[in-house]
């Protein structure tokens, strides 16, 4: 296995892990189901790329113009659907059909490039950092830093106080409301600032990839990638994403090249499907969870043996 694609793969995993903590904001913190991210990664994606390739605009403004974008979409598909009191599971049927619908227009429409995409310049090799442009070493550190400000950024937000608000509000929508929070309000804001952070992973994922095709950056596997980090690796805490993304991506790109070899189209499918099967039915609220269980487990007994070595001292 070659040092470029090692570094390819991890380059990945911290950019899925980073499109998971928005994931993980959205329904591990705000308690809002969605299974039709794939909508605000691929609106990232195609405002940065359309801007940069057709325009030559710095991705910088591309990846901010794709935030704006999908906090706006998120916004109103938010407010449409919790105003008529479309909630829940049937919020999240209203994602995946948003997506879909996306996805459909995007493959139709000439001026995006159709179902025949969108293509970035070959890279040079030389690192332009107002371009966003380099090798996959360059890249592997811009995704680094995406999820380090993912796991930084939620880790604040659970502990401010929009995360106790939203913590409330999933756990009981009623009693939250009865205590004058403003649920309808901060479910509009939680889908937004999710749906903002996933497109700017989708804007650098378009980079990363060299391309951008509907079915590639819209489709139902994008979603599915999302959110099985923060699933695998525990909803609702800032290092379950991170946890998540690297058992599970590695494993899901192994199993692919492993059907491919065998003629066995679809086995990085049936593994998703297992390691969703095995974490629900034996780790139901994720990795990280049981290993800071099985971390205190090994640390209470250490404290309690050094409590007692100071009594017989004293």
């Amino acid at each position: 296995m070659s040092n470029a694609y090692v570094i390819s793969l991890l380059t990945i995993v911290l950019l899925f892990t980073f499109m998971g903590q928005s994931w993980n904001l959205m329904l591990g913190i705000g308690g809002q189901l969605s299974i039709g991210h794939a909508l605000f990664v691929g609106i990232g994606a195609y405002a940065e790329a359309i801007l940069n390739i057709k325009y030559g605009v710095t991705p910088w403004i591309g990846l901010l113009l794709g935030a704006v974008i999908a906090g706006f979409v998120g916004a109103v598909l938010a407010w449409l659907s919790f105003r008529f009191e479309v909630r829940g599971i049937y919020f999240a049927l209203l994602t995946i059909a948003a997506a879909e619908f996306a996805r459909i227009m995007f493959g139709g429409w000439d001026y995006v490039g159709g179902m025949q995409g969108l293509f970035y310049q070959a890279p040079s090799g030389t690192m332009d950092l107002g371009m966003l442009r380099g090798d996959a070493r360059f890249y592997y550190f811009v995704a680094l830093a995406l999820a380090a400000i993912g796991v930084a950024g939620t880790e604040l937000i659970s502990r401010s106080y929009w995360g106790y608000v939203w913590r409330a509000m999933r756990d009981d929508d009623e009693a939250a409301r009865a205590l004058g929070v403003r649920t309808f309000r901060h479910k509009v804001l939680v889908v937004s600032i999710s749906a903002a952070t996933a497109a700017v992973g989708g804007g650098v994922l378009g980079l990363v990839q060299g391309a951008i095709f509907p079915d590639s950056i819209m489709g139902m596997a994008i979603s599915v990638d999302v959110l099985i980090g923060p699933v695998v690796g525990g909803l609702g805490t800032a290092f379950g994403p991170l946890v998540g993304s690297m058992a599970a991506i590695p494993l899901h790109h192994a199993m692919g090249a492993l059907g491919d070899s065998l003629g066995l189209p679809g086995l990085n499918s049936v593994a998703y499907g297992a390691v969703l099967i095995l974490v629900v039915w034996f780790l139901p609220d994720g990795i990280w969870p049981a290993i800071v269980r099985l971390y205190e487990a090994i640390q209470l007994p250490a404290r309690g043996r050094i409590s007692q070595l100071r009594k017989v001292e004293e």
